[in-house]
């Protein structure tokens, strides 16, 4: 595959991926390309840099980015296991459950589900604050 800049007769520029660099000649030959922008059929290839990689460097990049994000999972984990041992799960009542706790000033209950983002909007309106944690699979 290869990706190629171009631009039509009325300066419109976009990019386009070809199989092979022959494929834009042999479809450009035959007026099967145009522009995105505009009905044009007079597509030109525009001057484009080279992406050259350094893939040493690149891979030791992309290990240090791999650990980084196995230690944020590790620590999702550690708080994914934390409330589910300290609080109740109450699934898809959880606005409903905790309005409850919240104006039941005597109730101190730790509580944890899902709630939509119409849900979450509504309750900050209340006055209820929310904390929404990334949910890490334990088996991924």
């Amino acid at each position: 595959m290869i990706k190629y800049n171009l631009k039509c007769h009325n300066n419109h520029e976009f990019e386009s991926w070809f199989s092979n660099s022959d494929e834009f000649d042999k479809l450009n030959n035959k007026n099967l390309l145009e522009c995105i922008y505009c009905p044009s059929k007079n597509i030109k290839k525009s001057i484009m840099a080279p992406m050259i990689s350094n893939y040493k460097k690149n891979s030791e990049h992309l290990d240090q980015v791999n650990e980084s994000f196995r230690l944020e999972k590790k620590n999702l984990l550690l708080i994914r296991n934390f409330v589910e041992k300290n609080f109740d799960y109450v699934g898809k009542d959880f606005s409903k459950k905790v309005r409850e706790v919240y104006y039941d000033k005597k109730s101190n209950k730790a509580i944890y589900g899902t709630a939509t983002f119409k849900e979450k909007e509504e309750l900050a309106e209340e006055g209820i604050d929310l904390l929404s944690i990334p949910w890490v699979n334990k088996d991924n």
